[in-house]
This record gives C-alpha cells, sequence and structure tokens, in this order.
C-alpha cells in the first residue's frame, strides 16, 4: 500500500536507508495511519494486541522482538482522549521493558491541548499534566503536529518535534484556480498560525472568529 507516493519513490527510501532498527508500532487510535507511514518508509509495522479486560483496564503486548530499536509509537490521543492518552502511556512502557533503544511518541493530535495556560482561579494546566505523564511513562521523544499553542513544547522536559501541516495545506491551494480564500481560526490560539498561511499565499484572507 503506497497511496501518497510513488512506488519507485518507496523503493529509493526503504534502499537508501537501514529500516532494520527502525521499528513503527501503532495503538488502536488511527491504525491506517500508521500503515500509511510505514508504507512509505518501506516496512511492515509491528503487530501489537491491544485489549480490555472485564473492569475495563488496557492491556498492551508487542508481538514482535523491538530489543535495540528505534521504535515509533503512532498514537492520536483523540476521542476517547483518556484511553488514548493512557493506551499511548502503556505502549511507552512496554517499549522500554522490551528493550527498545529510543521510544518516540508520534501524537498528530495532542489531547487536552486546549488547556495550556490557567484563566481562572483554581483550574488545572492539563497540556502540563499530559506531558508530564507521557515524560513519566519513558518516553525520550515527542513528535507532535499543529499544536493548539507553540508554548506546549515547553511543556515536556525531554526533546519535543514541533511540526506543521500548513506547507502541505499551501500547496494544496496553490494548485487550485481559487480567486480567493478565506482562513478562519475557531480561537485566539490558532490565530497567529492562520495570519501565518495567509501571509505565504497572497490570495487569502485572515478571518479570526
Amino acid at each position: 500500500m503506497t497511496s501518497f507516493i510513488t512506488a519507485a519513490t518507496a523503493q529509493n527510501i526503504k534502499s537508501s536507508h537501514n529500516t532494520q532498527r527502525l521499528k513503527i508500532i501503532s495503538g488502536t487510535s488511527n491504525p491506517i495511519l500508521s500503515k500509511e507511514i510505514a508504507s512509505y518508509l518501506g516496512i511492515d509495522d509491528v503487530p501489537l494486541v491491544s485489549k480490555r479486560f472485564a473492569d475495563g483496564e488496557l492491556y498492551v503486548q508487542i508481538q514482535q522482538s523491538i530489543r535495540g530499536c528505534d521504535v515509533f509509537l503512532i498514537q492520536p490521543t483523540c476521542a476517547p482522549v483518556n484511553d488514548s492518552l493512557m493506551e499511548l502511556m502503556i505502549m511507552v512502557d512496554a517499549c522500554k521493558r522490551a528493550s527498545a533503544r529510543q521510544v518516540t511518541a508520534v501524537i498528530p493530535y495532542y489531547g487536552y491541548a486546549r488547556a495550556d495556560r490557567k484563566t481562572a482561579g483554581r483550574e488545572s494546566i492539563t497540556a502540563k499534566l499530559s506531558a508530564n505523564l507521557l515524560v513519566a511513562s519513558g518516553v525520550d521523544r515527542v513528535l507532535a503536529m499543529d499544536l493548539h499553542s507553540a508554548q506546549i513544547q515547553g511543556y515536556f522536559d525531554i526533546p519535543c518535534d514541533h511540526i506543521y501541516g500548513s506547507p502541505v495545506l499551501i500547496d494544496y491551494l496553490s494548485k487550485k484556480s481559487l480567486k480567493e480564500v478565506v482562513v478562519v481560526s475557531p480561537d485566539v490560539g490558532g490565530g497567529s498560525q492562520s495570519k501565518s498561511i495567509c501571509k505565504k499565499n497572497g490570495r487569502c484572507t485572515p478571518c479570526n472568529n
């Protein structure tokens, strides 16, 4: 399955990189995304057993040796957020106990990101709490995408790579014969990003709602 690159490109990637130590493991949030990433890299994703006990507890078991490997866990912490986040932490713990060399959590959607500051008394900054939990689980690195605010990167006491999806969106819009495009931000947090998209695409008009 090679849906967004040509087969020739996939073959070049496979032949030019040593992927024996590279392992892709998917949680239950978005297994299709994990398979597409593995296909892009020309490797197979590692099989994983994830199930629930009668009382609702999560159980995770990795079905392949990952000793000494660089493991990338693909797990957006989307709805149900609590289950996705807990499953990710259990996956991290399982990888560390399986002697993985390095564990990177790939989180395209970071749950609880909106609670990134206190707006009233006696509130929790849950974005920071989630970061603390992930660090405590033993993850070595986090790869996040389009965080609600850039400051969340600083909540992690480990390296955090923040990537943006806007270049793909801008490239898509530039190929369309549209006279004018309006980019709408639902809140202040996304206002700067919408203005950045408009600045790179002259046909865009920012609109903060």
